[in-house]
């Protein structure tokens, strides 16, 4: 080998070497970056994070928020079509009842036949002319898969966090955006491994009538919560979503002092964010897609009351409405 081919082999490993520190694929079909790569906000962001924004801050109860979940998973499987579908529902109108929530119904036509699905829409009036969505899918897994599946952090965490964050704007006078809270159905996929046709059917029919009534121009942003109760809380930033929105959720972070829980790792992920952000609604998806070492406990059996932490349901649902605050801003 002569010397000219030395420091050029050299080179090329030197450069493998490099490559392989920034990224690996793993497992579960995700790509991590290191924390100082995926965590850092644009300037953009940095520059605004000086801004105080409009309203007082809003922290969510730890406590109430995982008593919402414990009650929720007592439900059981919560397919739709079920009995603990039908009982979620009775729960939402019951504790929703002074919101009066919007209750939009259809019939969805999926492989499995012709099932009947709900969305809840809960609305809290602004002073700015707006709408800011939270979102989160209240089902859980088809059978066969899903017959002995309760969701505790996929489908149960997100339901009752958002609960939370309802007693949270409940009879708050609103400076900014209105904030409305979905409650969406149909979000699992009716066969595993996931695939897309057969999923996000309450979304793709909520999507499409607030486009068609005029609505969907309205909304500013939408910010989705799915699997957040992970007692080893680490949300992911999810590559298809929106930057600038993912900057501003990450200012919220790090002004609540939670930053070390927000987008360590970088994800590709298929969410009920797709048909608002297709539709050019600005999404950020707030899920941590890493559920027990290596993802082991996502649609499993495992998905159980004693894997989540109530403060990590408050650390999300209070970056989330820092970041409503901020989008007031804007």
């Amino acid at each position: 080998m002569t010397k000219r081919k030395f420091e050029i082999l050299i080179l090329v490993l030197l450069t493998m070497a490099l490559l392989g520190c920034d990224s690996k694929k793993s497992n579960s079909g995700t790509t991590e970056t290191s924390s100082t790569q995926a965590n850092q906000p644009s300037k953009n962001a940095q520059a605004a994070s000086n801004v105080e924004p409009q309203g007082s801050a809003m922290h969510v109860d730890p406590t109430h928020a995982m008593q919402y979940v414990k009650e929720i998973v007592a439900f059981g499987p919560r397919w739709p079509g079920s009995k603990g579908q039908e009982k979620v529902a009775a729960y939402l109108r019951g504790k929703l009842k002074a919101d009066h929530p919007e209750e939009d119904a259809f019939v969805a036509d999926t492989p499995a036949g012709k099932l009947p699905m709900r969305n809840f829409i809960a609305k809290f009036q602004g002073t700015k002319d707006g709408i800011i969505v939270l979102g989160t899918h209240i089902d859980t897994l088809h059978p066969p898969q899903g017959n002995n599946f309760v969701g505790a952090n996929d489908g149960g965490s997100s339901t009752g966090l958002l609960l939370a964050i309802s007693d949270e704007l409940r009879g708050k006078k609103l400076e900014g955006y209105s904030v409305w809270l979905l409650w969406d159905d149909g979000e699992e996929s009716m066969r595993l491994p996931w695939y897309d046709p057969e999923s996000l059917f309450g979304v793709r029919h909520l999507a499409q009538k607030w486009q068609e009534d005029g609505i969907l121009k309205k909304v500013k942003a939408f910010i989705l919560e799915d699997m957040i109760g992970d007692k080893d809380l680490n949300i992911d930033r999810v590559t298809e979503c929106t930057p600038w929105l993912q900057d501003l959720a990450l200012q919220a972070a790090t002004r609540t002092g939670y930053q070390s829980h927000f987008f360590a790792r970088e994800i590709s992920a298929e969410d009920d964010y797709q048909p608002f952000l297709q539709r050019g609604v600005p999404s950020v998806d707030l899920i941590d897609f890493d559920y027990g070492y290596n993802n082991v406990f996502w649609h499993t059996t495992e998905d159980t009351l004693d894997k989540l932490n109530p403060k990590s349901l408050a650390i999300v649902g209070t970056v989330t409405l820092e970041t409503v605050r901020l989008l007031n801003q804007r």
